[in-house]
């Protein structure tokens, strides 16, 4: 039987013939699940279950979410974009909300960063100083 750590081996292996050109592409990851569940190798749902975790944090790495309290124009959305592009690559895909309880400015989450501009944010970061 294999262990944990050769299982997880498996799946980053399995994840680093997903990417190509540096980027994950989605044919890939589904002919390798594919695969994995009609094979139905010694320990695949350990495998499976590392390799979606990889692809998951890989997605969210390439995915922002950008909040504003009022919907953003056609040219600060583009600066915006180009600006994420430029730290993280041309992948990035973007998804706005607009989030009155920001009361102003524009927050961003993308993967594990965060950049929180918005108004309400500075207003605790405030109450924070002063109590």
């Amino acid at each position: 039987m294999k262990s944990g750590k050769e299982l997880k081996r498996t799946a980053k292996k399995l994840f680093q013939v997903s990417m190509v050109d540096g980027v994950l592409d989605p044919q890939v990851v589904q002919k390798v699940v594919r695969k994995l569940s009609d094979a139905k190798p010694r320990g695949y749902l350990q495998v499976v279950t590392a390799y979606w975790r990889l692809v998951r944090l890989e997605v969210e790495r390439n995915s922002a979410l950008i909040e504003s309290a009022i919907e953003l124009d056609t040219a600060t959305r583009k600066q915006v974009e180009g600006d994420l592009r430029k730290k993280y690559g041309d992948q990035v895909t973007t998804e706005y909300a607009v989030r009155p309880e920001l009361l102003g400015g524009i927050r961003i989450k993308i993967g594990s960063d965060v950049w929180d501009g918005s108004v309400k944010n500075r207003i605790q970061r405030l109450e924070e100083n002063f109590n």
